[in-house]
């Protein structure tokens, strides 16, 4: 019976063979009307044909000899075909199920054409039970190969994605700069993925520094694209360009609905972003061997916000993009889109911060004689932001100066803000005219209470400060340091180096509280270089804070040996000692000292006894008198006579008057009584309280001084020429 039913499947093989062809025909119209997804590419139905002949054929063979199919070689197209499958990331369930479908389908008809050659119910139930078993066996012997074929390439497929993942995760985002990080999307793109990527940017983003709703048809600028092959068609819109998407494209409804898109091209005349002054260009021509044929599109979301657009496409590469491709590319973007943000952010804060802080500094030269000076501010150019270091040029009372620098910890908005604060409590001071240790002690309770008021949000303040007057009529350089380097000084008597300071008590940084700040004395020639400066200034990784000192005062020095102007001194400062990667932000202020000529500084010791008063009158008026100020006797003789008068009734002796010649006019009366006196409205019959008062009216500007040894009252008029003397 065996025999038999050999023979009656030999003779079943022969009788069919010549309808191979046929059958195989009959298999794919079924598969394509289960599975037509499988069929779009029309490429891949051809080989598809060819796999399913070679199935038929092969299993006819099997039969027709009555071979062993289990291990028959299977035909080389179905390898083809499921590589081709794992490469269009095609599920392999859905192939196996293809397989499955098309080996029923060949059962079927071999059913139907076993009941048409025999009237023999026997053989007919024998032969088909034979030919299931084999069917069966042929499938599962088949599948197994097949299944081995995918996995192959599904695995290597997986590798390079795990490759391109991990690739996206080191190259993009290695900067906070908005448009490196969209040119890194476009370049890992084009690595073994996409053959072209552009990277578009709301404009609203880029100009005012915030994600907005996209409109209809928002406005975009190109920020990065890169083609994979030499060849490949080019966007229309260039780099940097601005344009829009119409409303009703696949881009436009991507960017208004947020989802990402796998769209595929079936037109040459695909729709093409048109610039706003002008009307959508065609679609560039490719050759006419290739053409954009799958687009993904993905818009760029960060925080809840959209950013802009990016799009992958393909041309020469074969397969077009899938489901997976989508989901690989989605992953890429959404991490681009972060570090997008992050820059943006960071772009946006370091600009805010560093104009906030350009604002806050100098703007430019104070009209003073004591000082000649120049400065410098460089913001870093590492990641960390613009920190909070100030410097300052104060113009004080009696032809003073007081030259401030100082370095608030910390990074950003906040810590420009913080500078911002204690550079306007340090002019409040100085217009006090506190003595440097003073005015840090000031400062110092400022920070604290500072500390106080943002310790619910957790952000601690601590800052650093040196502040030193300079007075060209003594030559007097008092400074005291809260937590700050001092400065470097180079005297024209110093040789080859610069001068040795007395010892400088550096006082705790600001901020700590309860610790005392000291004020040191010293005498500096005319003509000394001083230059003071945040520690960003010597900070190198290539040498150490002594080393970088040395390297600063001899720097010094040689600009005071070669008469450098302060500004030529801050230039070669900066060329000398900073890096070439400057890790934080430096602040450097170079003053050149002037004296006043003892010919523009009158100075008279005054008794107390009220009859001195008509000798300062008398001083006053000769002194004006031979400074050619004689416009000026009149009101002066008047302050004299006020502040003098004061100073031998209220305070203690001695007393002294001092007329400065200066830019402007100075008077000074100088007594050991502390107690500052102030102003008072008197009352009709009251014979005193007008002194102070007409002084105020007199005078341009007015206040006191208080010192170790006791105060001075000053008061400051405008010269009606101003100059120098």
């Amino acid at each position: 019976m065996e025999q038999d039913v050999s023979a009656f499947l030999g003779r079943l093989a022969r009788e069919v063979r010549p309808r191979s062809n046929q059958w195989a025909g009959l298999l794919m119209q079924r598969m394509r009307g289960e599975l037509p997804e499988l069929w779009e590419d029309e490429d891949l139905a051809r080989v598809a044909l060819s796999e399913t002949v070679d199935h038929v054929t092969a299993f006819l063979d099997g039969l027709e000899h009555n071979r062993d199919v289990t291990r028959a070689e299977l035909p080389p197209a179905a390898l083809e075909l499921a590589r081709r499958f794992a490469e269009g990331g095609v599920p392999i369930s859905t192939l196996l199920r293809a397989y499955r479908l098309g080996h029923v389908t060949l059962l079927e008809l071999l059913q139907e054409e076993a009941a048409r050659l025999t009237d023999d119910r026997q053989l007919t139930n024998d032969a088909i039970l034979r030919l299931i078993a084999t069917a069966f066996a042929y499938v599962d012997h088949g599948s197994e190969q097949v299944v081995t074929a995918y996995q192959e390439v599904r695995g290597r497929r997986m590798q390079r994605r795990l490759f391109l993942a991990n690739e996206a995760s080191r190259r993009i985002g290695t900067t906070l700069d908005t448009a490196r990080t969209a040119r890194e999307l476009a370049e890992v793109g084009v690595d073994h993925f996409a053959d072209l990527v552009t990277v578009d940017l709301l404009e609203s983003l880029l100009r005012d520094g915030g994600p907005q709703p996209p409109t209809d048809a928002p406005l975009l600028r190109r920020i990065a694209q890169r083609s994979a092959l030499d060849g490949s068609p080019d966007s229309p819109v260039g780099t940097g360009r601005s344009h829009t998407y119409p409303a009703e494209s696949a881009p436009a409804e991507a960017l208004a609905t947020g989802r990402p898109t796998l769209l595929r091209v079936t037109t040459p005349d695909a729709p093409a972003p048109s610039t706003p002054d002008a009307p959508a260009p065609p679609a560039p021509p490719g050759p006419p061997d290739f053409g954009i044929h799958s687009v993904l599109l993905l818009p760029l979301h960060a925080r809840g916000a959209t950013l802009g657009l990016a799009q992958f496409a393909r041309d020469r590469t074969a397969s077009p993009f899938d489901d997976e491709d989508l989901l690989l590319a989605q992953e890429i973007a959404a991490r681009a889109a972060v570090y997008i943000d992050n820059a943006r952010r960071y772009t946006h804060e370091h600009t805010t911060a560093l104009t906030l802080q350009r604002s806050l500094l100098p703007q430019g030269p104070v009209d003073q004689f004591a000082v000649e000076t120049a400065s410098r501010y460089l913001p870093s150019g590492s990641r960390a932001g613009v920190g909070g270091d100030w410097y300052d040029v104060i113009s004080l009372s009696g032809a003073r100066v007081a030259l401030v620098v100082g370095d608030v910890v910390g990074r950003g908005l906040h810590a420009a803000a913080t500078m911002g604060r204690l550079r306007t409590a340090v002019r409040a001071f100085a217009d006090l005219d506190l003595m440097p240790d003073e005015l840090l002690t000031h400062l110092d309770d400022v920070v604290i209470r500072l500390q106080k008021e943002e310790a619910r949000e957790g952000a601690e303040i601590s800052a650093t400060c040196l502040y030193a007057v300079y007075d060209p009529a003594t030559r007097l350089c008092s400074l005291a340091s809260a937590g700050h380097v001092p400065p470097t000084v180079a005297t024209p008597s110093a040789g080859s180096r610069a001068v040795d300071l007395p010892d400088l008590p550096i006082g705790p940084p600001l901020g700590l509280g309860g610790l005392p700040f000291e004020t040191a004395q010293w005498e500096l020639p005319e003509g000394s270089l001083l230059a003071l400066h945040t520690d960003g200034l010597i900070q190198d990784r290539a040498r150490d804070v002594g080393a970088s000192l040395t390297l600063l005062s001899d720097t010094l020095a040689h600009a005071s040996r070669s008469a450098m102007t302060p500004d030529e001194a801050c230039e070669r400062l900066l060329t000398r000692l900073l890096p070439e990667r400057r890790v934080d932000d430096v602040a450097l202020l170079v003053a050149r000292t002037r004296a006043l000529d003892p010919s523009h500084v009158a100075t008279l010791h005054l008794p107390s006894d009220p009859a001195a008063v008509s000798g300062a009158r008398r001083f006053t008026t000769e002194t004006l008198t031979a400074w050619g100020l004689d416009e000026l006797s009149f009101a002066t003789e008047l302050m004299v006579s006020e502040l003098v008068t004061n100073a031998i009734r209220y305070g203690k002796p001695p007393v002294h008057l001092r007329l400065i010649f200066e830019s402007t006019l100075t008077c000074e009366v100088f007594d050991t009584n502390s107690t500052a006196p102030h102003l008072r409205r008197a009352r009709t019959f009251d014979e005193g309280g007008r002194g102070l008062l007409l002084v105020a009216q007199l005078a341009e500007r007015w206040g006191t001084r208080h010192g170790r040894e006791g105060k001075v009252i000053w008061a400051e008029q405008a010269l009606a020429q101003p100059h120098l003397p």
